[in-house]
């Protein structure tokens, strides 16, 4: 096993990750600044497209990471039955739910009910669909709706902070199921879906527009939280949430959606068509 990974696993994921949480915040202008200036030229970040073009006015490093786009900089697909891309990134994996699996990278695999923490939900998918993707640091990193829906329910569960990055996907057995994560639940035009948001280590920050802060804290047991009396409806491609620091998005789809176009390795950004 290559060092990285078994300092993976020995690592306090928490603790490091309540660090970079404060450090991402401090707004003493040199910190902040060299911060911004390091991802900007090691990912090459487009700031064009952002609605604030300076990298050096954001107020701190997770203000930068949290930018807002210009308008028009992403749009939804024209076909209004399309399921839109709910995140810039990278594909990690696509396709069918085979006997309540989604698979993750050569050799691992894990359940839809241990994603969801709930065996009930998961079986809303049998024989539907999933996409997973990764948020690098050059991404933006808001998420948006991939169809209209009103939420249902969230579900914020405990657990690890393994990186997401390619390499750990390939090497950790059952990271997504196993990562601290904010499940939420969706009623649609078209039946149920879910969209979970990934926490990682260092990155494991998640807001929604509908609650703000989530994650942290930290969970010690699972958390649900019911928003059915508050009839929350979000239209596609609208804003849902966002990543203080990046992550990865898992959408699920039931078997009567329309079949998902994209594939393991495809560059996606928010509103692409999916399906």
């Amino acid at each position: 096993m290559r060092p990285s990974l078994v300092l993976q696993y020995l690592l306090p994921h928490r603790a490091l990750s309540r660090l970079v949480y404060w450090a991402t915040r401090w707004t003493w202008v040199p910190w902040k600044n060299f911060l911004i200036a390091t991802v900007v030229k090691n990912y090459a970040v487009d700031m064009r497209e952002a609605a604030q073009p300076d990298a050096r006015a954001y107020a701190s490093f997770n203000a930068f990471f949290t930018r807002a786009l210009t308008p028009g900089a992403r749009v939804a697909p024209a076909d209004p039955r399309a399921v839109a891309c709910p995140a810039d990134g990278k594909i990690s994996q696509a396709g069918a739910i085979a006997e309540g699996r989604l698979f993750q990278a050569k050799g691992f695999d894990f359940t839809v009910a241990e994603l969801l923490g709930d065996e009930l939900e998961a079986q809303k998918y049998t024989d539907g669909q999933f996409a997973t993707i990764y948020l690098s640091p050059r991404d933006y990193h808001r998420a948006h709706m991939p169809l209209t829906g009103t939420l249902r329910e969230s579900v914020h569960i405990p657990g690890r902070l393994f990186s997401v990055a390619p390499f750990t996907v390939e090497a950790v057995p059952r990271l997504f199921a196993r990562n601290e994560r904010l499940v939420c639940h969706f009623d649609g035009e078209h039946g149920p879906f879910a969209v979970v948001m990934v926490g990682a280590m260092l990155v494991s920050s998640v807001e929604t527009v509908w609650s703000g802060l989530e994650i942290p804290p930290y969970a010690s047991t699972i958390v649900h939280k019911d928003w059915r009396d508050k009839q929350i409806r979000l239209e596609r491609f609208a804003e849902m949430g966002r990543f203080n620091m990046g992550s990865t998005v898992i959408l699920l789809l039931p078997r009567t959606a329309a079949p998902l176009r994209g594939q393991a390795g495809d560059v996606v950004r928010v509103g692409q068509a999916l399906g």
